[in-house]
């Protein structure tokens, strides 16, 4: 039995004084932390709680007494439901500054280890526009509008192609137009959505599973590439070749348009075949003249002209003269392993996925770069003492591991050997400060940089560089 709103009080006329983890607001109630979603610090708030425990509540705005003086207009219509850009209503100089604050109280507070001056954050060029991956979801249920609610003469349309609305799995809103991604990514979706209602496709019905149409995503390159996946639930010949053909014909531009049938209960395609239906199986991504391969499975990093910058810290970071062995762990296409190899006497690159692992070989061998090596398999099975020996013992090691950060196995065995230099990108501050604090047995952090990749939402890139004691 779920609990009583009734238990759960509604604070009245609420300074909210900063913000937290995952981008929330923080106010202070009955020497309480409360957690508050859409506020900014300076706002003056009621705040329905939904959520108690013994030293924190969380909750969400139902009146606004005083609007902030630091807010700004939100630029996108969807602001406020839709689960991105969520910063938006903070000038974007603010925004860097609570991630600056981010970035230090976890390596502070979570870490524990002696830190050096940090860097200032390095903004984004960019601060729309910016992505080059996007995920849709098909819905036959979408949001609602309180407005539309009211409307009960069954003549409001319920299909529905955008973002899941926070913390409803089952509920997703239709995008109008969407700040992340350059055209043609928003023509590209509507136009899929227009042709889906005008021939009778079924939308996805995620808690019955049942559907047709399921999932789209959109990645695009700094050059002008395009790929575009359509999932399906389920395999239909007529209707699916009558959707990708128009989709071809559409958008001669579209360098690799792909699909899937995903039957699974998840939306994820990982494990899944992804097929060819019109143009190349890849996308290429250009940096200081390297051309990197980035197939349907492939991770790249999602803003493409920052991701230089972090990768140019990265290197600078390594210090590289050209004698060095690195491995690079969690290599993905091999996009920082082919990138530092010319200063590098070897790379070793590795990583889970194998398909993003056969991309990282032929980004070598299309670019001539001749001495590195990749292999796939779990980080925490593949680097043991006999890969090292087959290897050689690394000089410099660059880790970018995903948000979870890096297995404990993984880090006692970097601990083991004895490695001169770890570079150590991360996409949350707070793993990499778990992981800190256990490398600090042999490691001092010498240099830290944050990095903005995603403006208007609370993540922040950050490039911590330790040496052995």
């Amino acid at each position: 039995m779920g609990r009583s709103r009734k238990r759960k009080p509604l604070f009245e006329e609420v300074e909210i004084i900063d913000v937290a983890a995952e981008g929330k607001a923080l106010a202070k109630i009955e020497d309480k932390v409360l957690f508050v979603q859409n506020a900014v610090p300076g706002d003056i708030v009621d705040v329905q709680v939904n959520k108690k425990r013994k030293n924190y509540f969380e909750g969400y705005v139902t009146k606004y007494h005083k609007l902030s003086d630091i807010r700004v207009e939100p630029f996108c219509e969807h602001f406020g439901k839709c689960g991105g850009c969520k910063w938006q209503a903070l000038p974007y100089s603010e925004q860097l500054k609570f991630k600056q604050n981010e970035v230090e109280n976890n390596l502070k507070r979570l870490g524990k280890v002696e830190l050096p001056e940090i860097a200032t954050i390095i903004p984004s060029e960019k601060d729309q526009y910016y992505r080059n991956k996007l995920e849709y979801t098909f819905s036959n249920k979408r949001w609602l509008e309180p407005e539309e609610m009211q409307i009960e003469d069954g003549s409001i349309e319920r299909y529905g192609l955008g973002f899941h609305i926070p913390r409803m799995f089952d509920k997703v809103i239709d995008i109008k137009k969407c700040y992340l991604q350059e055209e043609p990514s928003n023509s590209i979706r509507l136009a899929i959505r227009k042709y889906a209602l005008e021939n009778e496709l079924s939308f996805f019905d995620i808690r019955n599973q049942e559907g047709f149409l399921r999932t789209l995503i959109i990645r695009t390159t700094s050059t002008g590439e395009i790929m575009v996946i359509v999932s399906f639930y389920h395999e239909d010949v007529e209707k699916r070749e009558g959707l990708l053909n128009h989709l071809k014909d559409t958008f001669p531009e579209i360098t690799a348009l792909m699909y899937v049938i995903n039957e699974k209960g998840n939306d994820t395609i990982g494990d899944q075949d992804i097929i060819c239906f019109n143009g190349r199986e890849f996308i290429e991504e250009e940096m200081e003249g390297l051309k990197f391969r980035i197939g349907p499975k492939s991770f790249y990093q999602t803003n493409s002209e920052q991701a230089y910058e972090l990768y140019k810290i990265t290197r600078d970071f390594a210090g590289l003269t050209g004698d060095e062995i690195v491995y690079d762990l969690y290599t993905g296409t091999g996009t920082i392993a082919n990138f530092v190899a010319s200063k590098a006497k070897k790379v070793v690159g590795v990583e889970y996925v194998p398909e993003a692992i056969e991309d990282a070989k032929i980004n070598s061998n299309n670019n001539k770069i001749t001495n590195t090596s990749f292999y796939a398999g779990d980080m925490k099975d593949v680097l043991n003492p006999i890969f090292i020996e087959e290897n050689g013992t690394p000089d410099v090691m660059i880790v970018d591991p995903p948000r979870a950060g890096m297995h404990e196995d993984v880090v006692k065995t970097i601990l083991k050997t004895d490695v001169n230099r770890i570079v150590y990108v991360s996409c949350n501050s707070a793993t990499q400060a778990r992981d800190l604090n256990i490398l600090d047995e042999k490691y001092k952090v010498t240099k830290v940089q944050p990095v903005d990749m995603f403006p208007h939402t609370h993540h922040v890139e950050n490039v911590v560089l330790l040496e052995l004691k």
